[in-house]
C-alpha cells in the first residue's frame, strides 16, 4: 500500500537515494544524502531575533523531532521550510539543489507539506471539500466532479484506515477528528518532506497510535517528517534523530537513542529541571464551591461535587466524557438547565460569563484561539480586557494604572515579548497562555477553571504555570483543573473528580489516585 496516493498519479522517486533499500525496521537506509538542509538561517522579527545562524539537515526515511521551548524558534524554523516566511538570511536545499520559497504553494509544488497545530480548515465545507481544495477534480464542463471527489476521500481515507463520511460537514465533526482530517489533507500531497506541528494535541490516546502506524508506512516509502511536540514519550516512541533549539538557536542534533528524559529537557532549558510538579501541603479551607445535581440535556447529568478553598482539584476523563462541559456550564458559558450552584456561601444564578465574574470566578478555556484570545489585539490589550471595570470611574480607564498592572504581570509569569504593544498573534503558543492567565489572575479570582491550562506549552512554561498554580492555592484560591495528561492530574491534584459519559465516575484523594484506578473510572468501570 502506498499512503496519499491518487488514483492514477505516479509515485514519486527520491533522487536523493543512491540505492533503494529498507532496514528491519522499515527505515529507508540507502544513500548518505540529506533531503533537506537549512544553513546559517536568521529571521528577526520587531524586537524579537527568532533564529540566529541556525543550521539543520533532514534525512529522508526518518523521523526527525525538532524540541524546544516555547519561543525557541521551532515553529518559525517550520513555517520557513513550509514557506510561509522568507528568512532575512541564509540558504536552503531540497534534494541537493537549492530552494527559494515565495509561499506554501511554492512548498506544496516542491513536495513540501506542513500540518498546522492550529487547524487550517473551514468549517462550512465538507471533508472532502476541505481536502482537496484549490485541487478538486472537473468534469468535461469544468465543474467540480463531486462524484469523483467523494471517491478520491473515500480512497484516501481508506489508506490511512480514516472511519469518517467524505461527505459531513467540517464543522459537525470532533476536534479529534478534524485533526485526523488535516493530517490526511497534508498526506494527500504525497510530499517528501511531511512537517507536523503537535499533530496529536487535540487526538487521543487510539488515534495517537493510529497516527504513528501512519508515520511508520510513510517513513517506509522514504518519506521524511519533522515532528514537533511537546509531549516527551512520544519523542521516544516516534523519533530517529533529535534537533534542540533555544532561544533562536541551534543546540545540538543527536540520534534520539542518545537522550534520556533528563538530559533532553536539560538540553532544552539549559538547566536541570527537577520539579515539573511543585505541588506543595496548604491548608484547605472552607468549601468555595457546591454544585449540586447539576444537569444541561445531552451534555451532563447528575453533577455533585465541592472545592475549598486553597485546593486543587483535577478532572480526569476521557474526550468526549463531558469534562469540559461541565465547566462551561458553571461560568454560564452554556447555562445548566437544572442543578444549584453554590460559591462562598451564596446559591447563585448563572446564565452568563459575566455572571461569573462578578461571583469572583474565572475560566481559563482549553481552546486559546477560538474561545480566548482576540488576536488581531495586543498583549496588553488581552490582558487587560477582563479587569478594565476594576480600573474605569465615571466612564473613563485609568490607563496608565491598568498598564502599570498588565506590565508587572507580564514580568512575573515571564512572558517573553517585545513590549505590551506587541500583537499577540506574534507569540508562541505557551507565551499566549500565559497572557490569558494574566488576564485573570489581574482579577484576583477566588475560584479560577483551568482547562488544559497546560496544552502546547513547552516543559519549561510547564512548570512554571505548575508553579503559578501551586502559589494560588496557597494564597487561598480554589483551583479546579481540567487536564487529558494523567502525570499532570496526579502531580497537581489534592484530589481528582473523574468524568466518564456526562457523570461523576468516581472522586478520588491524593493518597488513592493512581493511574490504573482513574482509567478504570474513566472507561465507566466502578471500583
Amino acid at each position: 500500500m502506498r499512503l496519499g496516493l491518487v488514483q492514477g498519479e505516479a509515485p514519486k522517486e527520491f533522487s536523493v537515494f543512491s540505492e533503494s533499500s529498507v532496514d528491519q525496521q522499515g527505515v529507508a537506509t540507502s544513500g548518505i544524502d540529506y533531503i533537506f538542509s537549512a544553513k546559517e538561517i536568521r529571521k528577526t522579527f520587531p524586537g524579537v531575533v527568532a533564529l540566529d545562524k541556525v543550521s539543520i539537515n533532514i534525512r529522508p526515511g526518518q523521523v526527525h523531532a525538532l524540541m524546544g521551548e516555547n519561543g525557541a524558534g521551532k515553529s518559525t524554523m517550520m513555517k520557513i521550510i513550509a514557506g510561509i516566511y522568507i528568512p532575512d538570511k541564509g540558504t536552503l536545499f531540497f534534494k541537493g539543489e537549492p530552494l527559494v520559497l515565495k509561499s506554501p504553494r511554492d512548498a506544496l509544488n516542491k513536495g513540501i507539506a506542513m500540518i498546522h497545530q492550529e487547524l487550517n480548515l473551514f468549517a462550512h465545507m465538507t471533508v472532502a471539500e476541505n481536502i482537496w481544495i484549490g485541487r478538486e477534480p472537473r468534469n468535461v464542463l469544468g465543474l467540480v466532479d463531486h462524484g469523483e471527489l467523494r471517491d478520491r476521500t473515500a480512497k484516501l481515507f481508506a489508506d490511512l484506515a480514516i472511519d469518517i463520511d467524505p461527505e459531513a460537514e467540517l464543522g459537525s465533526l470532533s476536534i479529534a477528528n478534524r485533526q485526523m482530517v488535516e493530517i490526511a489533507k497534508a498526506v494527500s500531497f504525497n510530499s517528501d518532506l511531511l512537517i507536523m506541528d503537535e499533530p496529536t494535541s487535540a487526538i487521543t490516546d487510539k488515534e495517537v497510535e493510529h497516527l504513528f502506524r501512519i508515520i511508520g508506512s510513510l517513513k517506509s516509502q522514504g518519506k521524511a517528517i519533522i515532528y514537533i511536540t511537546h509531549k516527551m514519550d512520544e519523542i521516544f516512541q516516534i523519533a530517529d534523530e533529535i534537533s534542540i533549539f533555544r532561544d533562536g538557536t541551534h543546540i545540538v542534533t543527536k540520534p534520539a537513542s542518545k537522550f534520556d528524559h533528563n538530559s533532553l529537557i536539560a538540553a532544552m532549558v539549559g538547566r536541570e529541571l527537577n520539579q515539573v510538579f511543585p505541588k506543595e501541603e496548604v491548608p484547605i479551607g472552607g468549601i468555595a464551591l457546591q454544585v449540586k445535581d447539576l444537569a444541561r440535556e445531552s451534555a451532563f447529568s447528575n453533577i455533585n461535587f465541592d472545592v475549598r478553598f486553597g485546593e486543587i482539584l483535577g478532572v480526569a476523563g476521557l474526550m468526549g466524557s463531558g469534562r469540559t462541559e461541565i465547566m462551561d456550564s458553571l461560568f454560564g458559558v452554556y447555562p445548566a438547565d437544572s442543578g444549584e450552584i453554590h460559591f462562598n456561601g451564596k446559591k447563585l444564578n448563572i446564565k452568563s460569563p459575566k455572571d461569573a465574574i462578578k461571583a469572583g470566578m474565572a475560566f481559563l478555556t482549553e481552546d486559546r484561539k477560538q474561545s480566548g484570545l482576540f488576536l488581531s489585539l495586543s498583549v496588553g490589550e488581552n490582558m487587560q480586557i477582563a479587569s478594565l471595570p476594576l480600573h474605569s470611574s465615571l466612564g473613563f480607564v485609568r490607563q496608565k494604572e491598568v498598564d502599570e498592572l498588565c506590565s508587572d504581570m507580564s514580568k512575573k509569569l515571564k512572558v517573553k515579548t517585545p513590549g505590551l504593544y506587541e500583537i499577540i498573534e506574534n507569540l508562541s503558543g505557551g507565551n499566549q497562555q500565559k497572557v490569558l492567565l494574566a488576564r485573570w489572575l489581574l482579577n484576583t479570582p477566588k475560584l479560577l477553571i483551568l482547562d488544559e491550562p497546560t496544552r502546547g506549552v513547552d516543559v519549561g512554561a510547564k512548570a512554571e504555570i505548575h508553579k503559578l498554580i501551586t502559589q494560588l492555592a496557597k494564597q487561598g484560591a480554589a483551583i479546579i483543573m481540567i487536564s487529558s495528561e494523567l502525570p499532570e492530574v496526579l502531580g497537581m491534584s489534592d484530589r481528582v473528580m473523574v468524568v466518564y459519559d456526562g457523570k461523576v465516575g468516581g472522586i478520588l484523594s491524593r493518597q488513592e489516585a493512581t493511574q490504573e484506578k482513574i482509567m478504570t473510572l474513566a472507561s465507566g468501570v466502578e471500583l
